[in-house]
């Protein structure tokens, strides 16, 4: 009997429950609104994922795990013409570029990442297809489902929580007019100071994650932190292009203020 379904009926925990239990190799595909994901298994056990036409290759992964800069992306990117994963691996491996644990853990995350997406998808019709198998140029990993699935129903609830908070990720932020508080007492992340160096109401929150590459769960965690913090509030964007290091409009009797608190977070995200 052929698995397919609407995720409406059959959320995506009992889909991968059942995977996992029948220890069942072949590829899920899940159709959305408006995108698709591939996601392959091997005896119940996630191999690959893969989502639209998003850039699944290694060198772009390991990018956006910051496993390499920039200008190691561009110049391996460009060595490395049509080989594929695995060549490209096993040379970045020879060349003391990255270990094989690094390469693993940064295709592990990738790829739950791409799966996780999914508990936040109320519907969507799949299938499940026995005889197609991943990607021959691909690394595929070997990854019990276990965690996967408790992880992401974690983040299911906890994405819930913040779309009631921040329904959209197309607002913009600006910093409070008054803080109130020494920004050398206030204990940020690296993560979170990044997210902070783009607060400006000419950008939008989705805007900022895309810049930072960082997921729209991750983006929305941060922000509310922020907002709780009394840091930031939400604002209509103006629409201008991204600016980094912005100063702010504020009434006359607040500017210096907020002059200073740019400056200190400038200062500050200069050190890290």
């Amino acid at each position: 009997m052929a698995l397919k379904g609407n995720l409406r009926d059959f959320p995506i925990t009992q889909l991968l429950n059942l995977i996992k239990l029948a220890k069942k190799t072949g590829t899920l595909i899940v159709d959305g609104p408006t995108d698709s994901v591939w996601v392959y298994f091997r005896d119940g056990r996630l191999a690959y994922a893969q989502m639209g036409q998003e850039e699944n290759g290694l060198c772009g992964i390991l990018y956006k795990a910051n496993k390499l800069n920039a200008s190691q992306y561009r110049a391996i990117l460009e060595r490395s013409g049509k080989m594929s994963d695995k060549a490209l691996g096993l040379m970045l491996i020879n060349a003391n570029y990255l270990s094989q644990s690094d390469i693993l853990s940064s295709l592990q995350a990738h790829y739950c990442n791409l799966v996780h997406r999914l508990f936040a998808w109320k519907e969507g019709y799949f299938r499940f297809e026995n005889d197609l198998p991943p990607p021959e140029d691909r690394i595929a990993i070997r990854l019990g489902l276990e965690n996967l699935i408790i992880e992401g129903s974690r983040r299911m609830q906890e994405w819930e929580q913040l779309q009631d908070e921040i329904p959209s990720l197309d607002m913009a932020l600006k910093f409070t007019d008054r803080p109130g508080t020494n920004l050398k007492k206030v204990n940020l992340s690296v993560e979170e100071w990044r997210v902070v160096s783009y607060v400006n109401p000419k950008n939008s929150i989705r805007r900022i994650a895309r810049t930072i590459k960082m997921d729209d769960l991750d983006i929305r965690r941060i922000i509310y932190g922020l907002l709780q913090a009394g840091l930031v509030e939400l604002v209509q964007p103006e629409g201008s292009p991204m600016v980094r290091n912005p100063s702010l409009k504020s009434p006359a009797s607040s500017v210096e203020e907020q002059k200073s608190l740019v400056q200190r977070i400038i200062n500050r995200i200069r050190s890290l």
